[in-house]
């Protein structure tokens, strides 16, 4: 166009600003584009700043969206739905939900009313920061002003529900959506989908299947890649190949999600062999490794513990241009903690905290547990502290890490404390807080304590497990109690829950020391 005098317009360049953004790795582009304009005095319209804003979200270009938009407005432009959506929508991805909460404000502020899109992008900002309920709570919201839940607005809190491990919620507001009247969509099934496979529910998936044919949802090409990722399960691998048959036969050939999602169920199944079998497969036949592609390679490795491996896939990542996302994060963090490397933890947590990536609710969670595996007290009291300063919400498994590592610390007054925030933050113990608490008793010598806390949950309706009786058991044969112990073990047996190695040595330990201080005496 230039070489033949011709100007490009406003709607030229934002169809190039467009083009650079679906393309990815292409910020530096933009920003040429975007001086090209303001050199040719062409002032920007929505189209042109929310397309800018898009740009930043899909490469998670946080701190550049912020200020581009800071820009916008010093310069006196008054944004609208769109531009404010997608900044919504660049928050959202991250579970940055204060952010999306002040733009909300501004939106109102600014006489700018929110729509459908709005308030399912702050759905999203909730649940990806762990507030799954506020995330629901959200839908009531927006039938009181007068906005009708559309099948994404659904979807994203069943996706979220199912990942989190609520099956029996995301099943629920599932039902809730058809009774209103809201067709689920293909997006929505493949969420039951994936989180039922995920649990090798797999008559449950066939039923959601032929729910969609009734509906005359047709299965898309995610919908097998779904089918395909539930073959990782174990003793499940061997369903792949009929699958694949099944997909190609509906007129679907593997594409790159598909070999990524092969690479990804093989090494579920710890088969990571095969997974590098099926990379260098879809390298064969024309397909370009993506961000997802490394991180299905970093699941295999992580349940492996390989993290040399796990190392060498990060330096191929950023010799070809790939930012290290959020899931690559993670899997390096339990490819670390699973091969027990603490210097590679402890450095790969310096990068979070530096800013090289948001440190968003899961990656925070992630570091938590990952040196929970490692028995790493600094460095869960870190981590919790970073969770903490970001406004998040910890969860129960949180808290339960952190009651675990105190007790084994001997760190009593500080288990106590997160037992208090447990109450305070609205939760209610589970077995493993009571185990862990019995665990703590048991290490201070206060078997009785110890008892009473099994007493208490057998009171409240719950069931203790086997690891609840020996822990009272150990407590009282630390004290040389061996026939309170073995009233213990009779109530246990009588219960239908029977010994394990575990209790027999907790037995032969308490005797044998008993016998010891037998023979001191005499």
């Amino acid at each position: 166009m230039k070489a033949i005098g011709l100007s490009p317009n406003l709607v030229t360049y934002n169809v190039m600003l467009d083009v650079y953004g679906k393309m990815g790795r292409s910020w530096d582009k933009i920003l040429n584009l975007l001086t090209e304009m303001k050199t040719e005095k062409l002032e920007f319209d929505e189209f042109t700043c929310s397309t800018v804003i898009s740009a930043c979200g899909r490469e998670g270009l946080l701190e550049e969206a912020k200020t581009f938009f800071a820009s916008l407005k010093a310069q006196g432009y008054k944004p609208g739905i769109f531009t404010y959506n997608s900044l919504l929508q660049v928050f959202g991805k991250a579970g940055m939900y204060l952010e999306a909460l002040n733009i909300l404000k501004e939106m109102e502020e600014n006489n700018c009313t929110p729509d459908l899109v709005t308030y399912n992008e702050l759905v999203a900002a909730y649940v990806r920061a762990g507030f799954h309920e506020k995330g629901a709570d959200l839908i009531d919201t927006m039938a009181q002003k007068g906005l009708k839940p559309n099948a994404i607005t659904y979807t994203t809190v069943i996706d979220a529900y199912g990942k989190c491990g609520k099956e029996d919620k995301a099943l629920s507001l599932f039902n809730v959506m058809k009774k209103s009247g809201c067709v689920p969509n293909v997006c929505t099934y493949n969420a039951i989908l994936g989180m039922l496979g995920r649990k090798s529910r797999s008559q449950e998936m066939m039923e959601i299947l032929l729910d969609m044919k009734s509906n005359r949802i047709s299965p898309n090409r995610v919908t097998w890649n779904t089918m395909l990722a539930m073959c990782g399960q174990k003793g499940m691998h061997l369903y792949m190949n009929w699958v694949l048959r099944e997909m190609k036969s509906c007129g679907f050939e593997p594409d790159r999600d598909t070999f990524n999602t092969l690479i990804s169920a093989y090494g579920r199944c710890g088969l990571e062999i095969d997974a590098g079998e099926v990379y260098r497969e879809m390298i064969k036949v024309g397909f370009n490794p993506c961000i997802t592609t490394y991180n299905a390679l970093l699941n295999a490795l992580a349940r492996k513990g390989d993290w040399k491996s796990g190392e060498s896939v990060i330096l191929d990542m950023k010799s070809k241009g790939f930012k290290l996302s959020e899931t690559s994060y993670s899997l390096m963090l339990h490819c670390y903690s699973k091969g027990q490397n603490f210097k590679g933890l402890d450095a790969m947590a310096k990068e979070i905290y530096e800013g090289k990536i948001f440190p968003s609710w899961m990656l925070l969670r992630t570091l938590i547990l990952a040196n929970f595996k490692c028995r790493s007290l600094s460095g869960m009291e870190k981590a919790f502290q970073e969770l903490q300063k970001h406004g998040y919400k910890p969860d129960l498994v949180i808290f339960n890490s952190m009651l675990s590592i105190y007790a084994r610390n001997k760190i009593y007054d500080r288990a106590r404390k997160i037992l208090d925030l447990i109450h305070e933050n609205g939760l209610q113990p589970d077995l493993v807080t009571f185990n862990t608490l019995m665990d703590m008793y048991a290490r201070t010598g206060e078997c009785w304590e110890a008892e009473e806390i099994l007493k208490s949950v057998q009171n409240s309706g719950r069931k203790p497990d086997l690891v609840s009786y020996n822990t009272v058991i150990k407590a009282f044969c630390r004290q040389g109690l061996m026939d309170e112990a073995r009233r213990v073990l009779s109530e246990m047996t009588n219960n239908g829950i029977r010994p394990c190695i575990v209790t027999y040595n907790t037995f032969v330990a308490g005797f044998a020391a008993q016998e010891l201080r037998s023979i001191k005496k005499r």
